[in-house]
């Protein structure tokens, strides 16, 4: 851990995650953390929970921090960096989550050589458990990589990935979540349709996801061959999985992977 300061623009979920991230690894402590939204309240309860100091506007964070993080919507960055432009120089480092923005972009708003690493988290970062792809400029250094790196180890793991691969990446992990939660709430529809109560199906559906999720993490087996072990012929699983498949839902994941995947692309064109 350095000395540096690093600055949140934009003070909503994945900031704060990182920010108690940050605190609670005491990676970096209170005094070396700021942040800034235009959003009074979000602001006030950023410094309340965390007992971190917030700006009064984007370019008086810009100026008290060397690094400076964008946690902000794919479609406000272009009105935040013409702001600041004129305040960021070569010591600084830029840090960006928002969804779809190609490093290029960010480099030609604010102009220099500037060193930008863009990263894709996604929402477990929230209770430390999230996956944060990392790529950065040509002239982003070891040094910078591992300050990024460390900021990001503070809530889960971290992968170093060609940028050209950063929409895929927000597509399966960025919006995987989602995509998990949804097959969830299937689960639950389907298990209350059967008969259980509300309480009970949610109980056996988060444990035989998370129980399942420990197993492919810790075997040695590949996922494909874990989901064989279960599959009995004649069973009951391979009954489930025949309907499934009949109904397209290697289609169907595949297919909205892809969507989400052709968003990003669009949201970095038209930002």
């Amino acid at each position: 851990m350095g000395d540096e300061k690093i600055g949140f623009i934009g003070a909503g979920n994945m900031a704060n995650a990182l920010i108690k991230g940050l605190i609670n690894s005491e990676r970096y402590q209170t005094e070396q953390l700021t942040a800034y939204d235009i959003d009074t309240e979000k602001r006030k309860k950023t410094e309340t929970d965390y007992g971190i100091k917030t700006s009064q506007s984007n370019r008086d964070l810009v100026v008290d921090c060397q690094i400076i993080l964008l946690a902000i919507k794919p479609q406000v960055i272009r009105d935040v960096l013409e702001e600041v432009k004129d305040l960021i120089n070569n010591e600084h480092l830029i840090i960006s989550i928002a969804a779809g923005i190609p490093i290029r972009m960010i480099s030609s708003l604010i102009g220099g050589d500037i060193p930008i690493i863009r990263v894709m988290p996604n929402t477990p970062a929230l209770i430390q458990k999230g996956i944060s792809a990392l790529s950065g400029s040509e002239i982003v250094s070891s040094e910078h990589l591992g300050i990024a790196r460390g900021i990001f180890d503070a809530v889960g793991e971290t992968l170093i990935v060609e940028e050209k691969m950063m929409d895929a990446v927000t597509a399966i992990s960025g919006s995987g979540p989602g995509f998990i939660f949804r097959i969830m709430e299937c689960f639950m529809e389907a298990g209350i349709k059967l008969g259980f109560d509300e309480d009970s199906c949610l109980a056996l559906v988060i444990q035989t996801f998370a129980g399942a999720v420990r197993l492919a993490e810790q075997s040695e087996q590949s996922v494909s061959q874990l989901r064989e072990m279960v599959t009995s012929p004649g069973g009951t699983t391979t009954a489930g999985l025949t309907f499934m498949e009949k109904k397209g839902l290697d289609a169907v994941i595949r297919g909205g992977i892809e969507a989400a995947c052709n968003r990003s692309v669009e949201l970095g064109k038209n930002a």
